[in-house]
């Protein structure tokens, strides 16, 4: 179990963040809730009353919508755009797309890389593209829940 929490620990931390993100965020809409209910004379509600409310679901929706917009965003920018000296930009002289072996998918893959990097085709096209793809459904289905 020790070995498992050492190992997890990046997921584990963000995923105590997470939660933590989103207990702050309910607990604020909450007293803003029965503050806007407060002024119109309407009764307040508990906090799990207002965790299971569809304004809740909304706040969050707008929340994680505008986030992984950002996300996405941010990831395309850095596909084809270069920044002299940021941490997130390859250096200019290095700038377009780089070769198969340098990336390390197709054939120059290692044996223990995922199936999807040895594989050619559209596979290594979706793995390739996997965070940008994965950041823009998350915010499509940001969108569409909070559509609802």
């Amino acid at each position: 179990m020790r070995r498992w929490a050492f190992e997890s620990s990046l997921s584990i931390c963000f995923l105590v963040l997470f939660l933590a993100s989103l207990i702050g965020q309910s607990l604020a809409g909450q007293r803003v809730f029965n503050a806007e209910a407060a002024e119109h004379d309407e009764p307040t509600i508990s906090w799990f009353r207002y965790v299971t409310s569809s304004d809740f679901g909304q706040a969050v929706m707008e929340n994680w919508q505008s986030e992984f917009l950002q996300f996405t965003l941010f990831i395309l920018a850095t596909i084809w755009l270069v920044q002299r000296g940021s941490a997130e930009s390859k250096p200019p002289e290095e700038s377009g797309q780089e070769s198969d072996q340098k990336e390390r998918i197709g054939g120059y893959a290692p044996d223990d890389a995922p199936a999807w990097a040895r594989a050619r085709g559209w596979r290594t096209a979706i793995y390739s593209h996997s965070l940008v793809l994965t950041m823009a459904l998350i915010f499509l289905a940001s969108w569409l829940a909070q559509s609802r």
